[in-house]
C-alpha cells in the first residue's frame, strides 16, 4: 500500500503519524472537507451525511434543481449532522428551468448564440442539456437573480454556490475529446459562444467594431475578456443579493481563472466570492497529481485575497489511491481545504478508513496551529515546462509503449515540430519499437493542462 504524507510534512506533521485523532470542528469553523452531492430524498440524504460524518467531511454543496422545497427539507437534516449546507445553483445553463418556465417557448431570444449564428434555442452543443442563456441581457440577469433570491430566503441555508456560470466550452478538457468525437486544437466557431446580437451590440458600443470582422475572433483578447466580464457582472450581482441575506457566496468554476477564461469565458478571479471550489479534475487534464499543485499555486495568486480556496478533486476508480496524492499536492500548493466529487464514490472500507485518517490529520494540524491552516511558501507561478513534470512525462512514455505494443519505451530527444497558440507538438523516436510518435501538450492558462500521443505521419 502507498504511503501518503500531507503537505504539512514540511512542518514535521505526518498524516500517518498523527493517526485518527478524532479532531472535532468548532461550531464557527469553516469545514476543511466538502463534497458535491445530488439530493435524492430525505432518507438518502440522512444516510449519506452519516457517511460524511464518519469520513470527516463537514460541508456539502447540494444540488436539488429548481425545487426550493427540497432545500428546506434538507436543512434540518444537515443541522442534525453538523454539516454546512450550500445550495448548488446551476445558473447560466438553464436546463433546470427550460421546461419548468417554458423558456424555449416564451423567450427563445434569451439563449446563447455561437460564431456561426446558431442559437441554443434550437441547436445542440455536445449534449442536449446545454441550454445556456445570454448574460448580456438585463432580463436574463433579473430572471436568474430572482432564482437566487428564492434560495436565499431559505432559513438555515449557509450559502449559494454557482455552477455552469459560464459559456459553452469552446475547448473541452483534452481527455474528453475522444468521448465527444472532437479535436479542439484551436477555437472552432461551432463551439465558440457569446455571439448573441445583444452581446455584439454592447461590445460595439464600447470598442467601436464588430468582433466577427476579425479573421479569427477567438484570438481577439478584448472580445474574449468582454464576454468574461459579462459573466463576472452577473456573478457579482448574485453576490450582492446573497450577501444582503447574510449568506456566503461560492462557486465551482473551471480549474484556474486563466484556464477558464480561455476554455469557457469565465474569469472567476474577478468574482466577489467568499469561497471557491475550482474543479481541478486531474483525470480530465493531465492525469497526474502535479496538475493539482500547479492549479492551486495559480489560484492562490489569481483569486481575490478574501476568497477561501478549496481545491475540487475528482475521485477516480481507475486509481483510487491517487486521491490522496492529489490532496497532498493541493495542500502543498496552498489550498485551504478540499472538495470531493463525490463522497458516494468513496466506497471501499480501505479507502474510507484512509480518508478518515487523512481528514483527522489535517484537522489536527489546524487545531495545533490555533484554528488556522499553516501558511505555505509557494512560487508566484507554476512551472509551465512539461519536461519539468516527471509524472506527466512518465505517462506519455507509458502511452507510447502501449501504442507500440511494447512493455516499455525508450525515447530519444523531443523535436518541436509545431507551435500554435497554446499547443506545442513534438516528434520523438521510440528506439524499442522503431516508431516515431507525435506528442502534443496544451497550456491553457499558465499551466500544463493536457497532452496526447499519436503516431507520427509517414507522409
Amino acid at each position: 500500500m502507498k504511503r501518503f504524507f500531507i503537505y504539512l510534512a514540511v512542518c514535521a506533521f505526518s498524516a500517518l503519524s498523527l493517526g485518527s485523532c478524532g479532531q472535532k470542528k468548532a461550531a464557527d469553523e469553516d469545514p476543511l472537507f466538502w463534497t458535491w452531492l445530488s439530493y435524492k430524498g430525505a432518507s438518502d440524504f440522512d444516510s449519506t451525511l452519516t457517511v460524511m460524518n464518519e469520513l470527516g467531511i463537514d460541508g456539502v454543496i447540494l444540488e436539488a434543481g429548481a425545487d426550493t422545497a427540497k432545500y428546506r427539507e434538507a436543512v434540518p437534516i444537515a443541522r442534525k449532522h453538523g454539516v454546512k449546507l450550500y445550495a448548488w445553483f446551476i445558473s447560466m445553463n438553464a436546463d433546470h428551468y427550460v421546461a419548468e418556465d417554458s423558456l424555449l417557448t416564451k423567450h427563445p431570444d434569451w439563449f446563447s448564440v455561437n460564431r456561426l449564428g446558431q442559437s441554443l434555442a434550437d441547436t445542440t452543443a455536445y449534449v442536449d442539456y446545454y441550454k445556456f442563456l445570454c448574460p448580456a441581457l438585463p432580463e436574463v440577469r433579473e430572471y436568474l437573480n430572482q432564482k437566487v433570491k428564492a434560495m436565499c430566503e431559505i432559513d438555515g441555508l449557509d450559502g449559494i454556490s454557482l455552477d455552469y456560470h459560464r459559456f459553452v466550452d469552446v475547448v473541452l478538457p483534452t481527455t474528453l475529446w475522444s468521448k465527444y468525437g472532437v479535436v479542439q486544437d484551436r477555437e472552432y466557431p461551432e463551439w465558440d459562444y457569446g455571439y448573441h446580437p445583444a452581446m455584439i451590440e454592447k461590445f460595439k458600443a464600447k470598442y467601436g467594431y464588430d468582433p466577427r470582422d476579425d479573421e479569427d475572433p477567438g484570438m481577439d483578447e478584448k472580445w474574449r475578456q468582454f464576454r468574461c466580464d459579462q459573466i463576472a457582472e452577473v456573478a457579482n450581482l448574485f453576490a450582492q443579493t446573497i450577501h444582503s441575506y447574510g449568506k456566503k457566496m461560492a462557486a465551482s468554476p473551471f480549474p484556474t481563472p486563466k484556464m477558464s477564461a480561455r476554455m469557457v469565458r469565465q474569469d472567476w478571479g474577478d468574482w466577489d466570492l467568499d469561497v471557491v471550489f475550482p474543479m481541478v479534475y486531474t483525470d480530465f487534464y493531465t492525469l497526474d497529481p502535479s496538475f493539482a499543485y500547479d492549479c492551486t499555486v495559480e489560484n492562490m495568486r489569481d483569486k481575490k485575497p478574501e476568497t477561501k480556496l478549496y481545491t475540487g478533486l475528482y475521485f477516480s476508480h481507475d486509481d483510487e489511491w491517487e486521491i490522496f496524492d492529489n490532496m497532498d499536492e493541493a495542500f502543498r500548493g496552498g489550498a485551504q481545504g478540499i472538495s470531493i466529487f463525490t463522497v458516494n464514490n468513496l466506497r471501499s472500507p480501505e479507502i474510507r478508513a484512509r480518508f478518515r485518517e487523512y481528514t483527522d490529520s489535517v484537522k489536527a494540524v489546524r487545531a495545533k496551529n490555533g484554528g488556522k491552516m499553516p501558511a505555505v511558501t509557494v512560487p508566484s507561478a507554476a512551472d509551465p515546462d512539461e519536461f519539468h513534470h516527471p509524472g506527466i512525462m512518465k505517462k506519455v512514455s507509458e502511452k507510447i509503449a502501449s501504442m507500440a505494443g511494447e512493455p516499455s519505451a525508450k525515447l530519444g530527444d523531443y523535436k518541436l515540430v509545431n507551435e500554435f497558440n497554446v499547443t506545442k507538438s513534438y516528434e520523438v523516436l521510440d528506439s524499442v519499437s522503431g516508431k516515431t510518435f507525435l506528442v502534443s501538450f496544451w497550456h491553457y492558462g499558465d499551466v500544463v493542462s493536457g497532452w496526447d500521443v499519436a503516431e507520427a505521419s509517414t507522409e
